[in-house]
């Protein structure tokens, strides 16, 4: 499996109120990003990633919320968890 690095240099353009950095058709390409993005940010570096796809993780914690549920709502834990229930 080989693995292809593009290099280049761009200008960062005036896009409205804001700023901006075109990339070209055949970079977009390579990247396998089609449309949303994550754009991760800290000093010195931006990185543009493929937005992760939010709803197999809100479905994940759903599932994993009514699995949990038949040990939480169970009137032993509610006694338990009393102690840690403020009167105020």
């Amino acid at each position: 499996m080989y693995t292809i690095v593009i290099t280049m240099q761009s200008t960062i353009i005036q896009i409205g109120n804001s700023k901006g950095v075109r990339l070209p058709k055949e970079v977009l390409i390579l990247s396998g990003i089609t449309k949303d993005i994550e754009i991760k940010v800290k000093r010195g570096e931006i990185k543009i990633l493929p937005k992760k796809n939010v709803k197999n993780i809100n479905e994940f914690a759903i599932a994993s919320e009514a699995s949990f549920a038949k040990d939480w709502l169970r009137p032993e834990e509610e006694e338990a968890w009393k102690i840690y229930q403020s009167d105020k």
